[in-house]
């Protein structure tokens, strides 16, 4: 972790791995530090995790919860650009773990291989300072809007359908939530999941960086 350090006190391998940041005015040593004391849970290890993923742990983000149930499918390899053909069969969280550490060694993952339910999200959630949404059905993101606003916790919502995507960020410093948004879930037959409608494999990609690109922020 870089610490409360000056720049000058900064690993000769930070300093290199966080180049380009430390250059940005907008980030420098002490953007870069708090990355560092950052902690963020990513909720589902699929498309739009994948690259979410990615990027918060080649940023520097401290401390990463991972939380999904599922086991990675050769039909999710055409999106999910954080597992390899290896991992098929492998619980995701596992697989995300072992591509994380092995992207940057310094930031501290955390694993949770369970679906994250009415019993356990507030608990699991106030673990982190901000969530990021890779599911795929209404019932977890109203579940995550639920949680983050009775802890007070922003989230990063993300959704694909075909060729689209939508972004934004929920609850933060008293905006709007969730429901506010969308009171309720719409009909199933209108919001049918990846399996049933197809997406564009580069999609998620796009969505995810833009949610990674929003927490960072």
């Amino acid at each position: 972790m870089l610490g409360r350090l000056p720049r000058s006190a900064v690993s000769d391998e930070q300093s290199a791995r966080y180049a380009r940041h430390l250059t940005l005015p907008e980030v420098g040593p002490e953007g870069q530090r708090l990355l560092s004391e950052a902690s963020i849970l990513v909720v589902g290890a699929g498309g739009l995790g994948s690259p979410a993923l990615l990027y918060l742990a080649a940023a520097g983000i401290g401390r990463i919860g991972i939380i999904d149930d599922d086991l990675v499918d050769l039909s999710n390899l055409q999106r999910q650009i954080l597992h390899g053909t290896a991992a098929i069969g492998e619980a995701k969280v596992a697989s995300a773990e072992r591509r994380l550490s092995d992207l940057n060694p310094e930031v501290a993952v955390e694993a949770h291989e369970t679906r994250l339910v009415a019993d356990n999200a507030l608990e699991v959630i106030g673990g982190y300072d901000l969530v990021i949404d890779g599911s795929d059905n209404f019932s977890t993101r109203y579940l995550i809007g639920d949680a983050c606003e009775i802890l007070g916790k922003p989230w990063v919502f993300g959704s694909i359908h075909r060729f689209e995507g939508q972004v934004t960020t929920f609850n933060l410093d008293g905006g709007p939530n969730y429901r506010d948004l969308f009171p309720e879930a719409p009909p199933a037959e209108l919001a049918p999941n990846c399996a049933e409608a197809g997406v564009l494999g580069v999609l998620p990609g796009i969505v995810g960086s833009i949610q990674a690109t929003e927490a960072i922020k």
